[in-house]
């Protein structure tokens, strides 16, 4: 089963990796600092693959992840984290060279309060990867280093005047300068970005995501010890990937 879709043909501004295939081994912009072994990114959409997951996941997946398929009320939301998970475990079983339903994931303590709940890792640390989807499409990253990744929706005005005040208070700057018809953008810019950050150092939501500036504008900010970049995905959605140096 193919696990990426072609790459859009128009992306964004600004320094994007194509999540395309073969993953990104060559493709990444040329970043301070990025180490030999770099990230590789999966584009998985769900469309195009919803019917052979489904046949797949029984084989593939964890009880307890099929049991959280079954949660989901929307038959769409359903599919995609199916699509999204399948991918992941065979990506990693390809890297691990362990079938799929073997790969053992757990999760670090949390960098707030030391709690297992972090970012989910594999026993050994050799390896690092990171997930997100959203309705349609999922994005899945496999790095030497901690890595974060996320997509999203480019949302309705609404919700930007709702949210922005959670940003950093230049991101907030940032977003009212812009006229009105360019802030849905530009906040999902911004917000990828932090989330990815956020889940890259293991505290996601959990932290303040006005605490670290990564800007709004068409080049990311990284925080130190941290690499980011927007990743080129499909008109209407923006997807970041954070990479611990």
């Amino acid at each position: 089963m193919p696990l990426v879709a072609p790459p859009p043909e128009a992306p964004p501004a600004g320094p994007l990796i194509p999540a395309s295939l073969p993953p990104l081994t060559a493709a990444l912009p040329r970043l301070p600092g990025l180490r030999p072994v770099r990230p590789q990114l999966w584009l998985v959409a769900t469309e195009a693959h919803q019917d052979t997951v489904t046949r797949y996941a029984p084989l593939v997946l964890a009880t307890e992840e099929l049991a959280r398929a079954e949660e989901f009320r929307r038959s769409g939301d359903r599919a995609t984290y199916l699509c999204a998970h399948v991918g992941l475990r065979r990506l990693l079983g390809a890297h691990l060279g362990v079938a799929p339903r073997t790969v053992s994931v757990a999760r670090a303590p949390c960098p707030c309060c030391g709690e297992p709940h972090g970012r989910p890792v594999l026993p050994d640390g050799r390896l690092h990867f990171s997930l997100s989807h959203c309705e349609g499409l999922s994005l899945i990253a496999v790095a030497s280093t901690p890595v974060g990744v996320d997509i999203e929706r480019v949302p309705a005005p609404h919700t930007v005047a709702e949210a922005s005040e959670v940003l950093h208070p230049a991101e907030s700057a940032e977003l009212a300068a812009l006229a009105p018809a360019l802030r849905p953008a530009a906040f999902a810019r911004v917000w990828t970005r932090k989330e990815a950050y956020l889940k890259g150092i293991g505290t996601g939501l959990g932290a303040d995501p006005s605490a670290e500036y990564v800007g709004a504008g068409p080049l990311p900010s990284a925080p130190p010890g941290w690499l980011l970049a927007d990743v080129s995905v499909p008109a209407g959605h923006h997807a970041a990937v954070a990479l611990r140096r």
